[in-house]
């Protein structure tokens, strides 16, 4: 084959394979992306946070002192929340997190610890599971925590919270809108993140677990046409 009839049969897979993703995220940007909205800050907002955290019984999830949960079926979470440890597992990989001194912590492959680079390449990604992962699962018990700011916003006659992150904690510098029910209870959120390339989106906070210990945890969010799992909660004191 000719070097040019090559070169056009090459551009020609190219944007066969790409034009239809670049239509359709140009579908979905204008669709859904949403400028941050403008709130108030103040006791107003401090209020409506507290009736969120009342609504899914805050004490109880301070008092537990053990949370496991698995992610997608994907990844495995073992938190010692008292000592603030926390087992991740997935594939062959075990990463004991000491998330006070990550100094501290410890990776397996097969169950046999591993040192040097390749023992810090799976701590690092273990860090950077749980602070994902567990934003899933405990996001609404964080609204209070170092670094965040809490503001009103009226949405058609109705409050909603927006919580931003300006520093540290487990989403720097992403903001998310909080839409709750008449007793303050989480129905879904909206989210501006740095991941994200639109800004706006979804996520619904709707199918709650209670665990054994007292505190609620969701089992599931439907995020436009995704779904994300999370099974085998246990939540003890």
């Amino acid at each position: 084959m000719k070097p040019k009839k090559t070169l056009k049969l090459i551009i020609g897979i190219f944007v066969f394979l790409t034009l239809p993703s670049i239509l359709f995220l140009g579908f979905m940007f204008f669709k859904y992306n949403e400028t941050l909205p403008i709130g108030k800050s103040g006791e107003q907002a401090d209020l409506l946070a507290h009736k969120m955290l009342t609504a899914l019984n805050h004490e109880a999830y301070k008092n537990t002192n053990y949370i496991e949960w698995t992610y997608k079926k994907r990844r495995h979470y073992e938190w010692e929340k008292s000592k603030n440890i926390c087992h991740v597992y997935w594939k062959e990989y075990k990463v004991s997190l000491d998330l006070n001194d990550p100094s501290n912590s410890k990776a397996f492959v097969h169950s046999f610890i591993v040192e040097s680079d390749i023992s810090k390449e799976l701590i690092t990604k273990a860090q950077s599971y749980f602070k994902r992962d567990s934003f899933w699962l405990i996001a609404p018990y964080t609204v209070f925590n170092e670094g965040t700011q809490r503001k009103v916003v009226t949405i058609n006659n109705k409050e909603a919270l927006l919580v931003t992150y300006t520093s540290g904690g487990l989403a720097s510098g992403d903001s998310y809108l909080w839409f709750l029910d008449n007793n303050g209870k989480p129905k879904s959120f909206k989210m501006w993140t740095s991941v994200l390339p639109i800004n706006g989106l979804e996520a619904t906070w709707s199918d709650w677990t209670t665990t054994e210990s007292g505190a609620l945890l969701p089992t599931f969010h439907k995020l436009l046409i995704t779904g994300l799992e999370i099974s085998a909660i246990k939540g003890t004191l």
